[in-house]
């Protein structure tokens, strides 16, 4: 894969389309290397995507494609129609991502909370909480199963950082998230299969470093070894905002250019500028 195939765009600002409408969007547009990412539930989706997928370079990430009946997924669940429900859901999407001929398929790490998908991204309401260390456990069991099937089927697996708020954090007294900072990603990496990589999200390091006070530069450093790919955009450092970035960005110093994973998150900004992202991590990649 060259470096102008590696910079993917995030559908992830599109939550009002399907599938199909985000990637025939994406590619009037002259965007043609796609992340799915949520939207809206579709009939036969799998079999449009696999039909699309033979004309444009496709990945699909987390929730992806959205089920009927929408639910956020959580593989760190105490409550088990949840856990199973997030199982079955990865297994689905690794079964389509062989079909799509996709190298990966990407998710959010787990939660010590079961959240609505409308609060995702949002500033949480308190709720039942399960302890750090079961939700953890219950984690790392939900890995191994899902990197057995995922090996057998080929497919390389990517557990994306979570991002905590100063808001939520408050909320809680607690944090109510998995895998926010350096310390606990390197802890739970360290007992996983090797084959499961790290997608950093840069912008959920930047907010989560503000909140939890921890050294920005000094982390991504640390996590430099389980790394296999990123999510870019930027922010003030306070809420994940999928702002855009520029050549001079606080984390380009530090990416790695040698992998094959590279998406674009930014929202809520026209095609042009979501282009000009696009040839920004390109340059950078190339150079």
């Amino acid at each position: 894969m060259n470096n102008f195939q590696k910079a993917y765009v995030s559908t992830g600002g599109f939550k009002n389309l399907n599938g199909v409408q985000m990637i025939k969007k994406f590619s009037k547009n002259g965007i043609a290397q796609l992340e799915l990412s949520g939207g809206k539930f579709s009939v036969n989706i799998k079999e449009n995507l696999i039909k699309l997928s033979r004309k444009h370079n496709l990945r699909i990430h987390n929730y992806f494609p959205p089920c009927n009946r929408s639910f956020t997924i959580n593989l760190a669940s105490s409550n088990k129609n949840i856990l199973n429900k997030s199982i079955k859901h990865v297994i689905r999407a690794i079964n389509l991502a062989v079909k799509m001929n996709c190298k990966f398929y990407s998710f959010h790490a787990g939660f010590r909370i079961d959240l609505s998908p409308k609060y995702l991204g949002k500033e949480l309401l308190k709720t039942k909480i399960t302890k750090r260390s079961t939700a953890l456990r219950i984690f790392k069991n939900s890995i191994f199963f899902l990197e057995n099937v995922a090996k057998k089927r080929g497919i390389k697996l990517f557990i994306e950082n979570n991002v905590i708020t100063k808001k939520n954090l408050k909320t809680f007294n607690t944090n109510p998230l998995l895998l926010t900072n350096p310390t606990e990603i390197v802890n739970f990496f360290n007992k996983i299969p090797k084959s499961v990589g790290l997608l950093l999200d840069v912008a959920h390091l930047k907010v989560s470093s503000k909140t939890e006070g921890f050294p920005l530069s000094a982390s991504i450093k640390k996590l430099n070894k389980y790394i296999k790919g990123y999510h870019l955009s930027d922010n003030n450092g306070l809420i994940d905002t999928n702002d855009s970035f520029s050549s001079s960005s606080w984390f380009f110093k530090h990416l790695k250019k040698n992998l094959d994973y590279y998406t674009i998150e930014v929202y809520h900004k026209s095609f042009k500028e979501l282009k000009k992202q696009k040839k920004i991590l390109e340059s950078y990649l190339r150079n």
